[in-house]
């Protein structure tokens, strides 16, 4: 995907539909949207019944006729019909009669690196179902680097690791696009499930899915390094009575049991490092990496990588967002194209 700058200053919205959260961002309001990816339907009538954190809350709490879906898996739309209503009920109707104003309305969007066209064309027919003429897709790498201040268009590497909820993107960038990257199948929530079933092996406890964050729990203070707290208290069920329990765990142990996941986000960053030229690797050992996405807050993430690696590595001002703000920036006019001659100009 080229990044064609002139066009993507014509959209009026973009918009980031992530595996977890979906944002929408209007050209002059700025950051409009900010809800989970989830719809809760009623499965007899097919009526929308919430979306966003309301049907989040609803997951695990609902009778049989009522289910939570999430039409995005992955960064990628899997249920164009309900992405479409969720986004429709998330902007309400005074957002869209606005947005419905321009004639030629036009819409920029965050397509995964490495996407197939299909899924790709899910991402588009998503949008034009809201009444956008024409999309713009932007590799959500390049628009996260834009988002968090990266000088991407210049001839100096910069590399950035993306950590998705379900999806780890790993990239090096110069001259405004993508010089080597990787997409690894692992994200923050193979770490949460790499907790779940340790907890389930080991002390036969249930983890609830939604008022439990694990990592909040078990993996406060510094997290994944040694140097975080011994133990954590956990609040569960009993597997084998269903009753609550509480119980002790020992968060070294629970550090043993992420690192199978995080040490499939190290091997990205090995491959990517050898696809690239000396010249760029030589920069990148002054620069480090830059940490964006929701996943990048995981308490002693960057201390690990930091060591493993030996280059430094930063985590950027508001990682969750960056993407979107990235779109922003480019559909606001603040990214000027990069002039190749400017002796010429």
């Amino acid at each position: 995907m080229t990044v064609n700058l002139e066009q993507l200053r014509r959209c009026h919205f973009a918009v980031d539909l992530g595996a977890a959260r979906t944002r929408v961002y209007v050209k002059g309001a700025g950051l409009v949207i900010d809800q989970p990816s989830a719809a809760a339907v009623n499965s007899r009538s097919g009526a929308l019944i919430a979306v966003g954190e309301f049907a989040e809350r609803m997951t695990g709490r609902t009778p049989d006729y009522i289910q939570v879906v999430r039409p995005i898996a992955g960064g990628t739309v899997v249920d164009i019909e309900m992405a479409h209503r969720m986004l429709r009920q998330l902007l309400g109707d005074k957002t869209r009669r606005a947005l419905r104003r321009n004639l030629r309305l036009r819409a920029a969007a965050c397509a995964p690196h490495g996407a197939d066209p299909l899924a790709q064309r899910a991402i588009t027919e998503t949008l034009v179902g809201l009444g956008a003429r024409r999309v713009e897709l932007v590799d959500t790498l390049i628009a996260a680097a834009v988002g968090c201040g990266l000088p991407v268009e210049r001839p100096e590497a910069t590399m950035i690791l993306m950590c998705g909820a379900a999806s780890t993107q790993v990239a090096v960038l110069s001259l405004g696009s993508i010089v080597a990257a990787v997409r690894i199948p692992v994200g923050g929530d193979a770490v949460d499930h790499a907790i779940v079933q340790h907890l389930r092996h080991h002390h036969e406890l249930l983890l609830p899915g939604q008022s439990v964050r694990p990592l909040q729990v078990a993996l406060s203070g510094n997290g994944i390094t040694s140097q975080g707290p011994a133990e954590a208290e956990i609040h569960g069920r009993d597997v084998v009575t269903g009753l609550p329990r509480s119980v002790r765990v020992d968060t070294a142990a629970v550090r043993d049991a992420i690192q199978t996941p995080l040490t499939g986000v190290l091997d990205g960053i090995g491959k990517v490092l050898r696809d690239c030229q000396p010249d760029l690797v030589a920069d990148l050992a002054d620069r480090g990496i830059v940490m964006v996405g929701g996943s990048a807050l995981l308490p002693g993430l960057d201390h690990m990588l930091r060591q493993a690696t030996g280059m430094p590595v930063h985590i950027a001002e508001q990682p969750d967002i960056c993407a979107v703000q990235g779109l922003g920036a480019m559909l606001e006019g603040r990214i000027e194209p990069l002039v190749l001659n400017p002796m010429a100009a």
